[in-house]
């Protein structure tokens, strides 16, 4: 019988990246991560999660926009005549 953990683990699955930064950084991010209590790949992983979203968010909202342009508005007027238009 599997234990709840592997269970757990097999939901989420993660693998390892590795990342090249900048060592004045890393011991930045190394810091926010200590003052929020949290690990840096949580708090990597959480700031990517962040960034994906928005940008999810971005691109449905761009495809509304383009869907309702496509569309177009019914402003309830008529398109004038020639001579309509060139009366002054």
């Amino acid at each position: 019988m599997p234990s709840k953990r592997k269970n757990a683990e097999a939901q989420t699955t993660k693998i390892n990246i590795t990342l090249k930064l900048d060592k004045d950084l890393v011991q930045k991010i190394r810091v926010l991560a200590a003052e929020n209590g949290i690990s840096v790949s949580a708090l990597v992983s959480a700031k990517l999660e962040e960034e994906l979203s928005r940008h999810i968010g971005y691109e449905e909202a761009k495809k509304y926009a383009l869907a309702v342009l496509d569309k177009g508005w019914d402003l309830g007027g008529r398109v004038p005549t020639r001579e309509e238009m060139r009366e002054r």
